[in-house]
């Protein structure tokens, strides 16, 4: 069912300014540290500059728009969730993991094993921990997705890295009413290309040391968002595509730039974007 979004609601093509990364001198690696950093330490030595881009609606146009093609695909009329409130991590797990999984089985053609490795809620108010991201990076590159394979499936590990392997996030608002702010913006996987792609070192107070891409800003990137999202509705972002580095495929890079940005046509006193986001690693076929 088509969705129309009320006129308080942004909408249609418009210009923003979004965070892109310089790319490092030869020789540095770029890092960030997902919480507090050790003493005597920065946050993050990540090089950001603002471009103007160009934002187009897909909203009427959901459907033009493919995993294997773009990277993001949308999914609509998906029923309420049996998990209210969002709030606790254990309930989350419970009612909202098993939906999340049967979604993707049932929208990823061939897939045929799901494993979900974590979640974000992303919340607006002033002491959230996590807040909506508002530079352009994609969540996993080939090296920490082959790492979280070996981290989270054990002994069927090597079987599942001969096969097709992906991790997609799923993504949807939370706010009772459509969003006003901060919505997503997102580029197409086929108008990236992979010298704009910087691999960042993603350090977590575990210990555990994964990675992240930034994106240097191109003139060739083509981004869009869905204005007004709402619970109905997710978003399928994905992160990686094992098929995306083979020749002969129909998978064009199989990696989505993404982030927030600050829509001008939003009202100064609209309610800010919260939303969630979980990750999966998808295999087959």
């Amino acid at each position: 069912m088509a969705i129309s979004t009320p006129l308080t609601v942004p909408s249609g093509t418009t210009k923003a300014v979004l965070n892109f990364t310089r790319h490092p001198p030869e020789g540095q690696a770029f890092f960030n540290y997902v919480d507090t950093p050790p003493a005597g330490q920065v946050q993050s030595n990540v090089d950001r500059v603002s471009h103007e881009v160009t934002i187009s609606d897909i909203r009427g146009h959901e459907s033009e728009y493919t995993l294997d093609q773009d990277a993001f695909a949308v999914i609509q009329d998906v029923p309420a969730s049996a998990e209210a409130e969002f709030v606790d991590d254990e309930s989350i797990k419970a009612n909202y993991y098993p939906e999340v999984e049967k979604l993707l089985l049932d929208n990823i053609p061939g897939s045929n094993r799901i494993f979900l490795f974590d979640h974000t809620v992303r919340r607006a108010a002033a002491d959230s921990r996590r807040k909506a991201v508002n530079y352009v990076h994609v969540d996993q590159t080939a090296y920490s997705v082959e790492k979280r394979v070996r981290n989270h499936m054990g002994e069927d590990a090597e079987a599942l890295l001969q096969g097709r392997y992906r991790i997609v996030n799923v993504w949807r608002p939370l706010n009772k009413n459509p969003v006003e702010s901060m919505p997503l913006g997102f580029a197409s996987s086929s108008t990236t290309d992979q010298k704009d792609v910087i691999p960042v070192e993603h350090r977590y107070p575990s210990g555990y040391t994964g990675e992240t891409a930034a994106i240097a800003h191109s003139e060739g990137q083509k981004w869009y968002y869905l204005s007004g999202m709402t619970g109905s509705e997710r978003l399928l972002l994905e992160c990686f595509d094992s098929d995306g580095l083979k020749e002969g495929t129909e998978v064009k890079g199989g990696r989505v730039p993404h982030t927030a940005f600050e829509h001008p046509g939003s009202r100064p006193d609209a309610e800010g974007r919260e939303s969630i986001e979980v990750r999966a690693l998808v295999f087959g076929p």
